[in-house]
């Protein structure tokens, strides 16, 4: 996986933080620092997140999958859209 895109820099080790907050809070800053996105930065985020599961695939450990699933409810909750 990449640690930059076209629309975001993510921090070092983004997806590989313990806890699902730690990442979400991180995407989000991300997400909201960007200049270069072309969406909202709830959107820029969690296509950020949901790009690298998908990319990841069956490689990746269910710990870690499920971190990252928990991390997407989070992100909605940080950016106020429950």
């Amino acid at each position: 996986m990449t640690r930059e895109s076209d629309a975001l820099d993510l921090k070092r080790g983004v997806f590989k933080q313990t806890s699902a907050k730690k990442i979400a809070a991180s995407l989000k800053r991300s997400a909201e620092q960007s200049k270069r996105r072309k969406s909202g930065a709830y959107r820029s985020a969690l296509s950020m997140l949901t790009f690298y599961i998908n990319r990841a695939g069956k490689t990746l450990p269910q710990a870690q999958r499920a971190r990252l699933e928990r991390a997407k409810g989070e992100l909605k909750r940080q950016f106020g859209r429950d």
